[in-house]
C-alpha cells in the first residue's frame, strides 16, 4: 500500500487576500511539498465550490517533481468532456506525465444549484463523460450520439474535431468517485482507479465485490485497479481514542463527519448518509442529518459516534494508527489517501510524518 496525500477542497482563500484572515492560499500546495519530501506518492485536490481543482494542481505540479497530482474529483457537470480532456493533456504534460483524472458526479444541490445542471442519470452521465474523454486522448475525431452528450450537435454548423495537441499520455488513468453499489460497479468496469470516501476495512470487501463485478465487464479485466481510500488522520500521543476525543482533539474530525453524513445532500438524498447506514449506524445517522438540517451543526458534532470516527479515521496513539495501516492494506487498499488533521502547516507536515513512519513501522509499505 502507498499513501497520498489529501489536500481538501483547495486552499481556503481569505476575501483579504495573502496576509489578512483565513488561511494563506499556498498552505496546501506546501503541505503537498512535504508531503513529496516524506515520499508520499500522490496529492489530491478536491472541488466543491470554492477553490478549483485545476489550478490548485497547476501549482502543486510546478513546485514538485515526483508526486503524482489528481483530482479527486473534477465536477463532470461543471465541464464540458472535452473541456475536461484537454485539462487532462494540459496538466500531465505540465507535470511530466504525473496526472492522475479523478472524476464525479458530485451531489444534486451542487450539480442544480450551482452549475445549473439536472442531477439525473449520474450512471450515464459519467459513462458518456468517460467515453468522450478517452476518445478526445487518444486524438481521434470526438463523433459521438450518446443519451446525453451528441458531438458534433446534429444539423448544426459544428464539426467532429480532434484534439490539436498530441498528448504525452493518450492513457491518463482516470478515477471515478463511487459510494452506492451501481456507481461501483461503473467505476469497476470503466475506470483505473476507485476513490472511496468512508472507507472502512472491515466492508470494504462489499464494495471491491462490486468493483470486480464491474471490472469483469470492462474491456480489460485482468487490468489492476487501484483502490483510493481517503482518510482523515489525527495520531496523538493520548492513551486512547476515547482521552482524545473527550480532550476535544478529535472536534475537527467530528464537524467534518457531521458536514458529509448531515449535510451532503437532502433528507431525501444523501450518499454519505447511506453509506454509514450500510455500516451499521442507521439511528446515530438520522439523528446526525436531524441536527444538521436543523442547523444545530454542533450538536450534530457531538451525535457523531465514536465507533464511526474511529472507524472511518485515523486516531490514537502511533501504535493504533500502525495496526490500522496494515487493517487497510490487508483488506485490498493500494493507496491510502491522508487527510491530515491540525491546527496550523506545522500540526499537519507533522501527521503526514507519523503517518509515513506507522506505514514504515507496519511492514505494510509498498
Amino acid at each position: 500500500m502507498r499513501l497520498g496525500v489529501d489536500l481538501g477542497q483547495g486552499p481556503q482563500v481569505s476575501a483579504a487576500g495573502p496576509g489578512g484572515e483565513g488561511e494563506d492560499p499556498w498552505a496546501r500546495v506546501r503541505l503537498a511539498e512535504e508531503a513529496e519530501r516524506l515520499g508520499y506518492a500522490v496529492a489530491w485536490a478536491a472541488e466543491a465550490y470554492g477553490t478549483d481543482a485545476v489550478t490548485v494542481l497547476s501549482c502543486v505540479a510546478a513546485r514538485t517533481t515526483r508526486i503524482g497530482v489528481g483530482s479527486a474529483v473534477l465536477q463532470i457537470p461543471a465541464r464540458s468532456a472535452a473541456m475536461t480532456a484537454m485539462t487532462a493533456a494540459s496538466l500531465d504534460a505540465l507535470s511530466g506525465g504525473r496526472f492522475h483524472l479523478g472524476l464525479g458526479v458530485s451531489g444534486p444541490q451542487v450539480s442544480e444549484g450551482w452549475h445549473g445542471v439536472r442531477f439525473d442519470a449520474p450512471l450515464r452521465r459519467t459513462r458518456e463523460h468517460v467515453e468522450v474523454v478517452r476518445m478526445a486522448l487518444r486524438r481521434e475525431q470526438v463523433r459521438y450520439d450518446g443519451r446525453h452528450l451528441q458531438l458534433p450537435l446534429p444539423d448544426g454548423p459544428g464539426r467532429a474535431l480532434r484534439l490539436s495537441v498530441r498528448p504525452l499520455r493518450a492513457d491518463v488513468p482516470v478515477y471515478l468517485a463511487a459510494v452506492g453499489p451501481k456507481n461501483l460497479e461503473l467505476a469497476g468496469e470503466l475506470a483505473d482507479g476507485w476513490l472511496g470516501i468512508l472507507v472502512t476495512p472491515e466492508h470494504l470487501a462489499d464494495a471491491l465485490a462490486h468493483l470486480e463485478a464491474g471490472r469483469r465487464r470492462s474491456a480489460q479485466p485482468d487490468a489492476p485497479l487501484d483502490v483510493v481510500a481517503s482518510v482523515a488522520a489525527a495520531p496523538s500521543d493520548g492513551a486512547s481514542v476515547a482521552e482524545d476525543d473527550e480532550a476535544g482533539r478529535l472536534g475537527a474530525l467530528r464537524a467534518r463527519l457531521a458536514l458529509y453524513v448531515g449535510g451532503m445532500g437532502s433528507r431525501e438524498q444523501n450518499f454519505y448518509n447511506a453509506l454509514a447506514v450500510r455500516l451499521g449506524y442507521e439511528r446515530e445517522a438520522a439523528l446526525v442529518q436531524d441536527l444538521y438540517l436543523d442547523r444545530r451543526h454542533r450538536e450534530a458534532a457531538t451525535a457523531v459516534p465514536r465507533g464511526l470516527l474511529e472507524a472511518t479515521s485515523l486516531v490514537g496513539p502511533p501504535a493504533a494508527v500502525r495496526d490500522r495501516l496494515a487493517a487497510y492494506a490487508e483488506a485490498g487498499v493500494t493507496t491510502l489517501s491522508v487527510l491530515p488533521d491540525g491546527r496550523d502547516e506545522a500540526e499537519r507536515v507533522a501527521v503526514l510524518r507519523t503517518v509515513a513512519e506507522a506505514l514504515d513501522a507496519s511492514g505494510a509499505g509498498s
